[in-house]
């Protein structure tokens, strides 16, 4: 299958998620071509079999890059298989009311773009101190011990799960 990934990353972890997709898939023998949303404008979609979209989550919305690459294609889009992954920090946890949220993320950016990927995943983020400035270092280190006290203050924090995304890709890709 030729894959296109396209995404959308602020503070990397999107990124990182979509060059562990893109082993992944040129490992199982696909023909994968990896774009950031902000240089994607000229790509055609249609040229591939499949595609994956990735963003991350800030302050409830996208990279407007990203959307605005799902919007200008979205009927292309419609005809393809296709895989969505949402990357937030909130997809780390099990509040109810974070998932709904997530959920109306998700449904804000289909109707926005006047399309809905085959399959959207939620996917969990990471904490990365160690780039923030020192107001968002502050405001994040208070959202961290809000949501998982445990951690040492300030560290940088993985959350993905990376095996679960695994599964996700080849169940996708089958």
């Amino acid at each position: 299958m030729r894959i296109l990934i396209v995404y959308g990353s602020t503070e990397g972890q999107t990124r990182k998620i979509c060059h562990f997709a893109l082993q992944y898939f040129s490992k199982n023998g696909h023909a994968v071509a990896l774009c950031p949303a902000d240089t994607a404008a000229d790509l055609d979609p249609a040229e591939f079999d499949g595609v994956l979209l990735a963003a991350s989550v800030h302050t409830g919305h996208y990279q407007s890059s990203l959307v605005e690459f799902a919007k200008s294609h979205a009927s292309v889009l419609k005809g393809m298989k296709s895989l969505f992954l949402s990357v937030s920090l909130a997809a780390a946890g099990d509040e109810a009311e974070d998932w709904a949220g997530l959920s109306r993320i998700v449904d804000g950016f289909a109707a926005e773009i006047g399309w809905t990927p085959n399959r959207i995943e939620q996917i969990a983020g990471a904490f990365r101190f160690s780039d923030y400035d020192f107001f968002k270092y502050w405001a994040m280190r208070w959202i961290e011990s809000q949501k998982d006290p445990s951690t040492t203050p300030g560290e940088d924090r993985e959350y993905t799960d990376w095996d679960a995304l695994e599964n996700i890709l080849g169940e996708w890709a089958a």
